[in-house]
């Protein structure tokens, strides 16, 4: 069995891989690191041209994943991803024939451009990992990871997603902007590789991934640490600025996010540390604010961090105490 340090290894090589094109973005790649060897989907939500599409890509690139791209707009419809059945003449019958979701990473670029039918299929395939066409299910590649991105900036043409579907990523990551220096270097690497084309080199296999997301499961979670997200969760829901707070799902996806988190850090165990390091983005998004607030233009993430602040942090305890 894969082992935690192997995980902290072999992560760092991934990441290491992919910061020869995203540059100074190390934060960001972890957290989405931690989405993919915890098996869920992340929410990508920035401006234009800050490499969204490009960490997707770069990510399927090293790990040797099946990657598709969909471009969403507002004429897509859900079989246009999921695929649909075309009646055969010679075999008399009809044929299913997949569409680029059956993929092991899937991007879907500008989700929020999907009419909400389209949104709804997707939401199957993220939700069951699985896809339904004339009454016959077929499952999805594994590992399944949807990476989408949406501009948080443009709201004609587009369809907001809508809470239920907001609630099944589990995490949602802000890229930013680069600094001076970062910027300038992004320009150098352009000028030296005399192409717009960038090429990175596979570090492991879909199979190794898969070996990774398993180790996660033996990642050892205390009792206190369980209460320490239940109460952080609970926090959400009673804060005077929110209408409605994070679901049990949000208490499902701290833990997953921080037990791969520990296991990035070399540790078979679960501390407060991270917890810490995954709740914005394994929360925020969930939140569904007052509209009196949203008008002040307060941030569910400064709502979350609130909630970090007021919740007692517990001791940390070593691997295998009891419970």
């Amino acid at each position: 069995m894969t082992q935690p340090s192997e995980v902290a290894a072999i992560g760092d090589r991934i990441i290491d891989e992919i910061e020869q094109v995203v540059v100074g973005k190390r934060d960001v790649l972890e957290l989405c690191l931690i989405g993919v060897l915890a098996n869920g989907h992340i929410l990508i939500e920035d401006y234009p041209g800050l490499a969204k599409t490009l960490v997707a890509r770069s990510f399927a690139e090293v790990t040797g994943l099946d990657f598709c791209r969909v471009q969403f707009t507002p004429d897509l419809m859900p079989s246009d991803i999921t695929g649909s059945s075309i009646y055969d003449q010679r075999a008399g019958e009809l044929e299913f024939r997949p569409g680029p979701i059956f993929a092991n990473l899937v991007l879907g670029d500008e989700i929020n451009r999907a009419p909400p039918k389209t949104q709804a299929a997707l939401l199957e395939a993220m939700a069951e990992r699985q896809v339904t066409a004339d009454g016959v299910t077929h499952p999805l590649p594994v590992p399944f990871i949807v990476m989408a991105t949406q501009n948080p900036i443009e709201y004609e043409g587009t369809y907001p997603l809508p809470e239920a579907q907001l609630d099944r990523f589990l995490l949602r990551i802000s890229v930013g902007y680069p600094s001076h220096d970062e910027e300038t270097d992004v320009l150098r690497r352009r000028i030296d590789r005399r192409s717009d084309a960038t090429h990175l080199t596979q570090v492991i296999s879909a199979n190794d991934l898969r070996a990774l997301q398993q180790a996660i499961e033996y990642v050892h979670v205390d009792a206190s640490i369980r209460d320490y997200i239940v109460d952080l969760v609970a926090a959400t829901r009673q804060h005077a600025s929110v209408l409605v707070g994070a679901s049990p799902r949000g208490s499902l996806a701290v833990q997953a996010a921080a037990r791969a988190r520990a296991a990035r850090s070399g540790r078979d165990y679960v501390v407060p540390e991270d917890v810490k390091f995954v709740t914005v983005t394994a929360l925020a998004h969930r939140l569904s604010l007052r509209p009196e607030v949203w008008v002040r233009g307060v941030r569910d993430t400064e709502i979350v961090q609130e909630c970090l602040g007021s919740v007692p942090t517990p001791p940390a305890r070593v691997s295998g105490s009891s419970e």
